[in-house]
């Protein structure tokens, strides 16, 4: 790597369970990242196989990974969206990243930004997201606002 601090780029897959080839939501994230990624950047492909028997997201989005990049880590691991965040952590710290980019939805970024951003305070990470280019999907943001991570609790 080159003296500059190389930039983590988290590609955030996507799934509706069952199939064994990239969701085309999982594939437009994916093509996003491929076209902000640069040679000195740090990738990750973060996401679980939702059936048994089949390609996690992060193996599927590996195979296709057409981006560049100084690395690309495979994570098959996160089955959440701070699962996503928590297993890049070490990724961000080995690299002694400064910046780290959530490639998701644009319906999801918001939570996934706030997700990396409790993971990451105080470290001086600047966190910012990237979206494919699509169509505004309120059922996807309304449900975005509904939902809790699994384990999470809520305080009254």
């Amino acid at each position: 790597m080159s003296g500059s601090t190389p930039r983590v780029i988290v590609v955030l897959g996507y799934s509706d369970g069952g199939r064994d080839e990239l969701h085309p939501i999982g594939a437009a994230r994916l093509a996003r990242a491929a076209e902000i990624s640069t040679a000195a950047d740090v990738v990750v492909l973060s996401g679980w196989a939702r059936v048994a028997g089949t390609q996690s997201e992060a193996r599927l989005m590996a195979a296709a990974w057409a981006g560049s990049a100084v690395e690309v880590v495979i994570d098959p691991d996160a089955q959440t969206t701070v699962g996503n965040a928590f297993n890049a952590l070490n990724d961000i710290r080995r690299v002694g990243a400064r910046e780290v980019v959530v490639v998701t939805s644009r319906w999801h970024a918001a939570r996934a930004r706030g997700a990396f951003w409790l993971l990451l305070r105080g470290r001086h990470v600047r966190i910012s997201s990237a979206s494919p280019p699509e169509p505004w999907n309120l059922g996807a943001a309304l449900r975005e606002l509904a939902r809790r991570e699994p384990g999470a609790t809520v305080r009254r």
